[in-house]
């Protein structure tokens, strides 16, 4: 199964450089959609087939280990749990884009930067060492720059070009980690890094680097305070790639890179911990009060990735600092568990909400909440899945947030952070009243009277809602049956820290 691993990063590649080609068959744009479903739902089909198969290293061209140029592609749990997340939100994004993306000109130029970015994803998932990882990286952000931009309006320019300017600042810091972590190991292999990390750890170089990396990635993932271009790029940009932005991109190329440093590559430190517990925190709290106030419906939703995201930051840190410390490795496993499944579930209630949110834009020509009321009579099938996803963020049994949000603060409470438990059961009310005034504005009252005439979307943005909505009720209730196949081989690798390299170094592809 080892060998399907460069297919991830190829097959996306060559339906983005292929799409723009198809502009000059008779209908470029039904054949772009067949094209892009099937892409997507063989990576889909691909990343399910690696859950059944073990970690294992391919080396590009066939390099030996011992050859610094060699390029290793690395898939172990934690690498497979973010392939499955990228290609099941890729999936429903390509599927509801059928519908939506028909009111943009160029569907083969937007499928084309779609693919680009999926590439650029799987390919920092996927990255054995620091330089292809910061390629990938750029690869991904430079097609999200075009997509927030997409609409090629006002506010979609200007939110692509803060967001450019944020990421070129946090690409830089996160090239000054790498070059210091190449000065003082002279490899940028990860695992050779790991293997050489415990005898670095007095060096305070290190602390500067896991700072640039801290930093870096921290914008990548919008913690408080570096989140201030994500409520304005995932806003403008079309509904499908809010998904994605939102669903799985802070994910890949923020919070899982940052997984990967830590734990894997330079070794959890009680410094770093404390610092991810503080980012955790902070994003939680601020994030879920900017949402409180909002009446765009999509800027709540990206004020609440912020909140979200803060939950897996802060359950990832303290795990961390328990580990540093010699604390019960039981502690330390059941709060990376809980990060490990809230990013899980975020992806799917926040990918589901944000597709929703695109397709009542599509019914009514605005996603304001004080223009809208009425919609569980006008549209029962969205209402009915932005329900689910409003309940799942809340919190509220059974769906898929309750039981990760649960997890995390029995985990926060036993590993003595009483005070961040209360604080995760705080933001978790307040979350579940942002969105109640969702559903009081949005779907519940009077229909104004130039909405009368709104009608369900078509079948395929309903079809990617449902499948997701689906996830969202099956997350939670079916957890003992796919926790030993994707939750807990990740959160196995977290745990093992810098074993990383002892395996990683080894596997001939």
């Amino acid at each position: 199964m080892v060998n399907l691993l460069p297919l991830f990063v190829v097959i996306p590649l060559a339906v983005a450089f292929g799409l723009p080609l198809l502009e000059k068959l008779h209908s470029p744009e039904r054949t772009s959609e067949v094209v892009a479903v099937a892409a997507t739902g063989a990576l889909c089909a691909g990343a399910l087939l690696l859950l059944n198969s073990g970690a294992g290293t391919y080396w590009v061209g066939g390099w030996a280990p011992t050859v610094a140029i060699g390029i290793s592609l690395v898939a172990d749990g934690l690498a497979k749990l973010l392939l499955c997340l990228v290609s099941l939100v890729s999936l429903a994004a390509a599927v509801f884009a059928v519908s939506y993306m028909e009111r943009y000109t160029s569907r083969p130029l937007f499928y084309a930067l779609f693919f680009l970015m999926v590439a650029g994803m799987n390919g920092v998932v996927l990255a054995g060492d620091l330089f292809n990882l910061y390629v990938f990286m750029e690869v991904a952000a430079i097609a999200s720059y075009a997509l927030v931009a997409f609409g090629c309006g006002r506010d979609e320019l200007e939110a692509s070009l803060k967001y450019l300017v944020v990421s070129a600042l946090a690409s830089t810091l996160i090239l000054f980690g790498i070059g210091i972590v190449y000065s003082l190991t002279g490899t940028l292999n990860m695992a050779q890094v790991g293997a050489r990390a415990p005898a670095l750890h007095a060096n305070p170089a290190v602390t500067l680097a896991a700072a640039f990396f801290l930093m870096g990635f921290g914008l990548k993932t919008a913690m408080v305070p570096f989140h201030a271009w994500l409520p304005d790029a995932h806003p403008s940009a079309p509904a499908p790639i809010s998904a994605l932005l939102s669903g799985v991109y802070i994910k890949a190329c923020g919070a899982y890179v940052l997984l990967r440093l830590v734990f894997s590559v330079l070794g959890a430190s009680p410094l770093v911990a404390h610092a991810l517990i503080v980012l955790g925190a902070a994003s939680m709290l601020v994030g879920v009060l900017l949402a409180v106030g909002q009446w765009d419906l999509k800027r709540l939703l990206a004020y609440s990735s912020i909140s979200q995201m803060g939950y897996v930051v802060l359950a990832v840190g303290v795990g961390a600092e328990v580990l540093a410390r010699g604390g019960p490795k039981a502690v330390a496993s059941l709060a990376v568990f809980g990060g490990l499944f809230h990013l899980v579930n975020h992806a799917t209630f926040k990918s589901l909400l944000f597709l929703c949110s695109g397709s009542i834009e599509y019914a009514t020509g605005t996603r304001q909440l004080r223009e809208l009321g009425g919609l569980s009579r006008t549209l029962p099938l969205t209402s009915g899945c932005c329900r689910i996803g409003a309940l799942s963020i809340a919190g509220v049994p059974p769906f898929n947030g309750f039981w990760s949000k649960l997890i995390i603060v029995i985990a926060v409470v036993q590993a003595g952070h009483w005070a961040l438990g209360a604080l995760c059961v705080l933001v978790s009310f307040l979350t579940l009243l942002t969105y109640v005034k969702v559903q009081r504005y949005a779907l519940q009252g009077p229909a104004p009277a130039a909405l009368a005439r709104a009608r369900e979307a078509p079948w395929p943005m309903a079809l990617a809602l449902v499948v997701l909505a689906i996830a969202c009720v099956g997350g939670g209730l079916l957890l003992p049956l796919y926790q030993g196949a994707l939750v807990q081989p990740a959160r196995d690798v977290v745990l093992d820290g810098l074993r990383y390299a002892q395996w990683a170094l080894g596997g001939q592809g």
